[in-house]
Formats: structure tokens, C-alpha cells, sequence
């Protein structure tokens, strides 16, 4: 079967011409040529691909029974050639749109999966200096932006940020309720940071300074820059000891459950608020911790609270924690306890500050 048959054109007498054609792109697409139109076309200029081509034509010399759906041979082979430069050219369109998408999704997805590291004894190593992103010390619920102290512009202005709450629900009792009101009226004075004191658990993890983690077998040191806080995570204890006293980095024990390092803290002092916002508990806190590894440089945490004497219920925080990669990250220590004297005890001076 020829080409005319197979592309469903009919034959006539026809007297051969030369027409020159021009594309800059380089490929045609298949049309029906009229004869009219060819007829009339004469000969044209044209480059195709950045090159002259001279290309065959036809002009009817009478009547045509196919109704005018003449093309001739040497046509209908360029426009075969160039449809087949285009599939080709659609082929490798493709197979570029694979590999950008190859580039884009599965390189972060291979990259989430590669092996955690291991310390000596198989557990997950988690050495190293690590810091949590984002507004959580501010207020650990969702909060619009808001104006801080007058004289501080906008350096002391709150920003906008998301919570890391699950849920967005901080179950209340109406007294305690009441007390957070309070203390959000009053934070820029009565706010623990504001005085220096030691952040407590779990605010010293997502404050906006880096801690260290120093991992052994029955010991883990957590190491905070601010008013230089640190507690130590005992491992090998079967049965958790009470705090010898309140304090306001509590007792911590742990246990590994898996690849997770689940640290509970209790023996609280009741004095810490979780954030600027006023959010508070009482002695009776109790915190279950989960570091979680989602792969070399990542820790997802959660934290549990537990206090019959402030919460209706239990909650939960969640937010990742990334390992500093500067080279020579270090924890440097904020010694802060200067910088609040005359907040603290201005009243008492002789000639009083405040």
C-alpha cells in the first residue's frame, strides 16, 4: 500500500513544480495541503532545522476526484519525517520531566531515609548540638502578631507564629485558666526568663538557643546556654528515684523504646512557665519526653504533660529539632543573672531604680 493509500488520498495528473519552505522551529506538523493553495504558492524561501531545503510541489491539471486532497509524494515524506522528529523530540521532553521529578521528590525522600547513626551500644547516637525553629518561646499556641514593650519598637514586638500543640487545646481548669490571663498580663515583669531563672522542662528545649546533648550508656547530659541549665538524664536506674528536692529542672529518668529515647521528668518546683504567653503548671508536673531520630540531623520531640492540679487532661507538643551543622557549633553559655539585678532588686537600693 503507498503512502497516498495509507494517508487516504486519491491520484491526479499533475505537473511538478519547486517550492523552497522555511520553519524556524524546526518541526511541522501534518496538515492537508489544498492545491489551490500550492498552486498559488509558487515558490517561497524557507530554511528547516537552520537549513535551505528545496522540497517537490504540485499543480492540478484538471479535474480531481479525490476533491482536492492532493499532496505529493516528496511532501508527504518531509511531513512524515518531521512527525516522527517530533514524537522523538516529545520522547526526550519526557524522559528530561522523569528525571526533574526523580530530582525533586525521591532525592528528599532517599535523603529521609538514610540510616540513622549508631553509638557504641546500638542505640541511636544523638551527640551533637541541636536547636528547634520557629515562635514556640513566645507561645507555644497559634498567636498573631502583637507589640511588645512601647520603647522597644519593633525588636520587642511578638511575632506570628503556629503552635506546636497538638491540637491548639491547653485543657484548662478554670482556675488555672484564670492564673494564665494573669500571668500573660503581667509577662513582661513576671515571666521566669525574664528573670534569669532556669527554663525548666520542656521550655529549655525549644528555646531559641542551641543545647548539646552528650549520650552515654547510663548517663545523658543535656547541656542549655541560657542561665547555664543542664540535668542529666539517669539511664540505668530500674526503679526512677524521687527528687531530693523541687527544682526547676525536675529529675529526669530514660529508657530507650526502640529507636525513640523516652525521658521522664518529674519533681518540678512549679515556679517555670512554657513560654512568654504566660502558660504555666504547677509542682505537680509530670513531662514524658520522645526524641525521636527521622534520620541523621532531625529529632522529632513530643512532650507530655500531666498535672491534675492545672489540666483537665493530658497534652501533648510536637516540633522537630535539627542538628547544628556550622563547623565548631558550640553551646555558649548565657550567663544572664547581671542583666537582671536591677530588675530584680532595683527596689532595694538606696537610692532606688524601680
Amino acid at each position: 500500500m503507498g503512502i497516498h493509500q495509507r494517508l487516504g488520498l486519491g491520484y491526479t495528473a499533475v505537473k511538478t513544480h519547486t517550492i523552497k519552505r522555511n520553519t524556524r522551529v524546526g518541526i511541522m506538523r501534518p496538515r492537508t495541503l489544498d492545491p489551490s493553495q500550492l498552486a498559488r504558492a509558487g515558490t517561497f524561501d524557507g530554511r528547516v532545522g537552520g537549513r535551505a531545503e528545496t522540497i517537490s510541489g504540485t499543480t492540478p491539471l484538471g479535474g480531481d476526484p479525490t476533491g482536492g486532497r492532493v499532496r505529493p509524494v516528496s511532501t508527504l515524506r518531509a511531513v512524515e519525517g518531521d512527525y516522527f522528529k517530533m514524537k522523538k523530540l516529545q520522547i526526550r521532553l519526557l524522559a528530561v520531566a522523569v528525571a526533574l521529578f526523580s530530582v525533586s521528590v525521591l532525592a528528599p525522600m532517599s535523603v529521609a531515609a538514610q540510616e540513622v547513626p549508631r553509638a557504641f551500644d546500638g542505640h541511636p547516637d544523638l551527640n551533637g548540638v541541636w536547636q528547634a525553629l520557629g515562635t514556640a518561646h513566645w507561645d507555644i499556641q497559634d498567636h498573631p502578631a502583637a507589640a511588645g514593650p512601647v520603647d522597644t519598637g519593633a525588636i520587642g514586638a511578638i511575632p506570628p507564629g503556629q503552635g506546636v500543640v497538638v491540637g491548639n487545646e491547653i485543657p484548662y481548669t478554670p482556675e488555672a485558666l484564670a492564673q494564665k490571663q494573669q500571668n500573660f498580663e503581667n509577662r513582661w515583669t513576671d515571666d521566669p526568663e525574664v528573670k534569669c531563672f532556669m527554663p525548666g522542662v520542656p521550655r529549655a528545649t525549644y528555646m531559641p538557643y542551641p543545647f548539646r546533648v552528650i549520650q552515654g550508656d547510663q548517663k545523658i547530659m543535656m547541656v542549655y546556654g541560657f542561665a547555664e541549665a543542664n540535668r542529666t538524664v539517669h539511664m540505668d536506674k530500674a526503679n526512677p528515684e524521687r527528687a531530693p528536692i523541687d527544682s526547676w529542672m525536675g529529675r529526669s529518668h530514660g529508657r530507650w523504646d526502640g529507636d525513640t529515647l523516652v525521658v521522664n521528668a518529674e519533681g518540678f518546683n512549679g515556679e517555670s512557665w512554657f513560654d512568654r504567653a504566660g502558660n504555666h503548671a504547677s509542682y505537680a508536673l509530670q513531662v514524658e519526653e520522645r526524641y525521636t531520630p527521622m534520620g541523621p540531623n532531625v529529632i522529632m520531640y513530643e512532650a507530655t504533660m500531666e498535672d491534675a492540679n492545672t489540666f483537665t487532661r493530658p497534652w501533648t507538643i510536637r516540633l522537630p529539632l535539627y542538628r547544628r551543622l556550622d563547623e565548631n557549633a558550640q553551646v555558649l553559655e548565657f550567663k544572664c543573672v547581671e542583666f537582671t539585678e536591677d530588675l530584680i532588686y532595683g527596689h532595694l537600693r538606696k537610692e532606688p531604680t524601680r
